[in-house]
């Protein structure tokens, strides 16, 4: 007799990424996928989001929509929740890092940084959980980063927003601990994405180094010597939303080499 097909971990499950068009986001997206996870993602980018949409139609089996939405505009938003329909995994992916010192940082960065990286994260993180909840089950993944566990020079707004992200997610995962809705927070370090790519172009120009030396300047505090890759931190959230991890909740795990413990 044929063996019976096991379906996949997450088959008949939806999740919503934001900021899914691209780096971790689309890592994240093609994990799932893997997994029988039907998608949503959302951007502001809607060319990259159909292009990564493309990708996944063409090598998986579920079904992948796109959404256009800003995670700094509520109403924006709760129409992308609305057009994406129940939501049993959220992945909070959505952010921006800019980079100054202190003396330097005015309302607008302060004002950006949190606007994007907190608020849209506790934005959408409202428009999923009640129904997560009242369903019994739930995978709730905040991608924060190691500057949401320590504190890096240079980057005041961004490392206020991501510990916010944490304390965000250690708060929800305790009130939510019953529910059968898990809530965690992975913490990348620097990662092999366009933002890094922007951040060793930043420090070259500012400093009149080269590249090369830049980015050497970026893994020197990786003890690995490296960039992270978006697949590892793909695998990570991929593993955080199974159905067998589901005694894990109100963690911050890092993804980074070793450099933050």
């Amino acid at each position: 007799m044929p063996e019976t097909e096991t379906a996949p971990p997450l088959a008949g499950r939806h999740a919503l990424i934001t900021g899914g068009g691209r780096g971790i986001g689309a890592a994240v997206a093609h994990a799932l996928a893997g997994l029988g996870a039907d998608l949503t993602l959302v951007g502001r980018d809607e060319a990259k989001l159909e292009e990564t949409a493309a990708a996944l139609r063409g090598s998986a089996l579920v079904a992948v929509a796109t959404v256009p939405g800003d995670v700094n505009q509520e109403d924006s938003m709760a129409a992308a929740f609305d057009r994406a329909g129940p939501v049993s995994i959220l992945i909070n992916n959505a952010g921006i890092a800019e980079s100054a010192p202190f003396a330097r940082i005015d309302d607008g960065h302060w004002d950006r940084t949190i606007a994007t990286n907190l608020t849209g994260t506790f934005r959408c993180m409202r428009l999923a959980f009640p129904a997560m909840a009242e369903a019994g089950w739930g995978r709730i993944v905040n991608i924060a980063s190691t500057a949401g566990i320590k504190g890096y020079a240079y980057t005041v707004a961004y490392c206020a927003s991501k510990h916010g992200v944490v304390g965000l997610t250690r708060a929800l995962a305790i009130e939510a601990a019953r529910s059968g809705v898990t809530v965690n927070a992975v913490c990348p370090g620097f990662t092999e994405t366009d933002m890094a790519a922007r951040a060793i172009a930043n420090v070259a120009a500012k400093t009149g180094r080269g590249e090369d030396e830049a980015r050497r300047e970026l893994t020197r505090i990786n003890p690995q010597g490296r960039l992270v890759q978006p697949g590892e931190v793909a695998d990570t959230v991929a593993w955080l939303c199974l159905p067998s991890s589901s005694a894990i909740t109100g963690q911050a795990i890092a993804v980074a080499g070793g450099e933050a413990m």
